[in-house]
């Protein structure tokens, strides 16, 4: 057992000149601590007015108390508090904002049974409950605890409360001074600024996933990462893996944090805790702890590290098996802290969330919104409309996913309208397209990759020809705006900013938005950078990229053989550097190395530009941001040494209401071809228009969809640099549980391209 050295004698004393401090030591065994009596004038003086404080120490088993700065700061109510935005660690946000908000609604959970609201005083209430419930059931520090579940409020409380519970609780030395009201917590400022020999800030640690996950990546996370325990979203996924679970890895207990132990299948080994018990064990053994004002123990506590790691990741593993992002408190702070020039959101502020809060950008993004003051919704796929129309949420923050499936259904509703409504509602709507690129134009926010600037004459031609036209067309775009826009308006319900990250926003969906007066900023970021980088902003919202960096953020774009800085303008690998970047990833420092370099600089392995900066021009507000063109991964190399990016032919292609998922193939082929997901609902209502089929008829056959598909793509991707030759039609749709999209509805290349291989072996001979 290890051995530390405490103080046996200790005597404090201050002057005019400044403190005084004696020590003798002697060794102790580690789960020692001790409680001291602390004796002193009854003067009424503070100890720093000449008064001295003799404490006489004996040894006792007990267990220390490790601490998140501000979240106790309550309890450390000297002088030297934090201010409440002197955040130290993550869970420090809750204290302040309890302190800021109060009384006001923090999160609504209407789908979970039961409903859920909580003001932020209630949220952070059960997160100190839950949080002293997990140290009762034996939480140590260090230990990671695994978290598979969906969105829900109590996924966003588990989560902060394993924080605390694992930065709150330690089995380590520690001083225990009696209280003695302001002269202790006097005595605790001075002993919380020497070192603390041997006692490591180790932060909290936390590995997440969503219930959607395969049963065999849940095990891989669980057991690679050195979880000892998990929370599972229901008694339905507890089922779901407890027979592979039970055999193959050690679990300490179990929490479930929604549904009846009951539903479980279970052979009782192992101690399983719902939610509400954890609650009870919390709230109780709160109660039983000693009250300040009667001079009972005292318990000095130890501030966690900014630098600790906060959490694991796993990333969505769309190459290969998912790898463990190592997030500090600092990584995720500066997030925090920095959002806010994004989301300008403040109190009050409705926010809807719905996507897998395991999910990097969501956490990060729920971690900033709760500090505004915001009130947070949750919601599913399935009631993402309607609770759209029934919140009208100021903030989104989603994937281009669900801005694509909005986009898709005005164009369905648009398309199934009479011929009249059909040809005005278009009409319209090109004339605001138009109208909005003009506006980009003389507003200086038109994206360009050219290095030369415009010279003085042509920038003021170009300038006066965009007003002259804006102003034409503006009576017109505010007419649609009357008739049209503000009904799709109304149904989607964004009353601010749609903001979307986590993959590639298509140009048209993008472009749509905006001449319909809904305002979308559009992100980019990873995993490995906590993960927000760079960001388009309200002031400065440039289409076709993906903004500026963040604030403490650099770019740069290199080479991908030299490795080579290269100029504005010039395509090559993006490459990161800030406080967000990661520690690291768990026990795999070969990864790590091969993407994060001694410099800092991270490797993000995608392809994209910096935008030039040009003094005068329809470009003169573009100059530094970040355009993305795909992965350096997928960029597909033909027999003829022609390299083509597959995203510009996909993003086209799903314009077409024929395609549902597309992904482009060929690699070291003469040509390309296309794995097509098709809308078979679709292609017959089109194939019926054309009269190539019955009008009673009931399906297509694979020939006739081949054609029919093949005419629309050449229609859709006709401006394209590349074009596609072959078709092979999937008869089933990329699903997670199928294993072909990634639980944030990413589609995974290669696990596409091995399970059609064969077919695709024969679509190319």
């Amino acid at each position: 057992m290890a051995t530390v050295f405490f103080t046996s004698i200790f005597i404090l004393g201050s002057s005019d000149s400044g403190h005084a401090l004696l020590c003798s030591n002697q060794k102790l065994r580690s789960r020692q601590t001790f409680r001291r009596a602390c004796y002193q004038s009854r003067s009424g003086l503070p100890l720093n007015r000449g008064r001295r404080v003799f404490c006489q120490s004996r040894t006792e088993e007990t267990k220390i108390r490790r601490y998140s700065p501000f979240l106790e700061s309550a309890s450390l109510d000297g002088n030297d508090s934090l201010v409440p935005d002197d955040w130290q660690a993550v869970p420090d946000i809750w204290r302040s904002s309890a302190e800021k908000y109060g009384d006001l609604i923090a999160l609504t959970d209407p789908y979970h049974d039961p409903p859920s609201s909580l003001t932020y005083k209630q949220l952070e209430k059960e997160i100190l409950d839950f949080a002293e419930g997990l140290r009762v059931i034996g939480v140590q520090p260090e230990e990671k605890i695994a978290l598979f579940a969906d969105n829900s409020c109590r996924w966003l409380v588990c989560r902060s409360r394993m924080w605390y519970a694992l930065i709150l609780y330690g089995h380590h030395i520690v001083l225990n001074l009696l209280r003695a009201s302001h002269y202790a917590l006097q005595v605790a400022k001075c002993i919380r600024t020497i070192p603390a020999k041997g006692i490591m800030a180790t932060g909290a640690i936390n590995v997440v996933r969503g219930s959607r996950s395969s049963v065999e990546e849940l095990l891989q996370i669980y057991d690679h990462s050195d979880s000892v325990a998990i929370a599972v979203d229901s008694p339905e996924l507890f089922n779901q893996i407890s027979e592979q679970f039970f055999s193959k890895v050690v679990m300490k207990f179990v929490v479930l944090l929604w549904g009846e132990k009951s539903s479980l299948v279970s052979d009782g080994k192992i101690p399983v805790f719902n939610y509400k018990e954890i609650l009870d064990l919390g709230q109780e053994s709160r109660k039983s702890m000693p009250d300040s004002d009667d001079g009972r123990q005292y318990s000095l506590y130890e501030a966690i590290n900014s630098d600790d790691i906060a959490t694991v990741v796993y990333t969505s593993g769309t190459s290969g098996n998912p790898k463990g992002v190592m997030l500090t408190h600092r990584n995720l702070l500066h997030q925090i802290k920095n959002l806010g020039d994004v989301v300008p959101a403040v109190r009050r502020d409705k926010f809807l969330s719905m996507l897998p809060p395991w999910h990097c950008y969501e956490r990060t993004s729920e971690y900033f919104a709760f500090t505004c003051g915001i009130e947070q919704f949750y919601t599913t796929v399935r009631k993402l409309k309607a609770d759209l129309r029934q919140y009208q949420p100021d903030f989104v923050i989603s994937v281009p996913l669900v801005y694509e499936t909005l986009y898709s259904g005005i164009q369905k509703q648009i398309s199934s309208s009479s011929t009249a409504l059909k040809l005005i509602s278009l009409t319209f709507i090109r004339i605001s397209l138009a109208y909005m690129e003009c506006k980009r134009i003389y507003e200086g926010t038109y994206l360009t990759r050219k290095q030369k600037q415009p010279s003085y004459l042509v920038s003021v031609a170009d300038w006066l020809w965009a007003r002259i036209v804006a102003a034409l067309l503006w009576p017109l775009h505010v007419i649609g705006q009357n008739l049209i826009y503000s009904k799709i308006q109304s149904a989607i319900g964004i009353l601010k900013t749609g903001i979307s990250g986590g993959g590639n926003l298509p140009s048209h969906v993008d472009l749509f938005f905006e001449a319909i007066g809904i305002k979308l900023q559009n992100g980019y970021g990873l995993t490995e950078t906590s993960p927000v980088v760079a960001a388009r902003q309200s002031n400065c919202n440039v289409l076709g990229s993906v903004g500026h960096p963040i604030r403490h953020t650099e770019f740069k774009v290199v080479d991908s053989k030299t490795d080579e800085v290269l100029l504005p303008g010039l395509s090559g690998i993006v490459k990161v550097r800030g406080p967000q970047v990661m520690k690291g990833y768990y026990k795999n420092p070969g990864a790590t190395e091969k993407v994060l370099d001694e410099d800092g600089w991270l490797n993000t392995g995608d392809i994209g530009w910096i935008a030039p900066h040009h003094s005068i021009g329809r470009s003169r507000r573009c100059g530094g941001v970040v355009v993305l063109e795909g992965r350096a991964k997928d960029t597909i190399v033909l027999s003829t040494g022609e390299n083509v990016e597959p995203v510009e032919l996909e993003e086209a292609a799903t314009r077409s209401n024929l395609i549902q998922q597309i992904v482009v193939i060929g690699q070291d082929q003469r040509r390309l071809g296309a794995i097509i997901v098709p809308n078979k609902e679709e292609a017959l209502l089109a194939a019926k228009n054309l009269s190539l089929v019955d009008i009673d008829a009931s399906d297509l056959s694979k020939e006739a969809m081949k054609t029919l598909l093949l005419q629309d793509l050449q229609k859709w991707t006709s401006s394209c640099s590349y074009q596609i030759g072959r078709v092979l039609i999937a008869e089933e749709p990329f699903t997670i549980d199928s294993g072909l999209m990634t639980p944030t509805m990413k589609i995974r290349r290669d696990k596409v391209v091995a399970r059609y291989k064969e077919q695709i072996d024969n679509l190319f001979k």
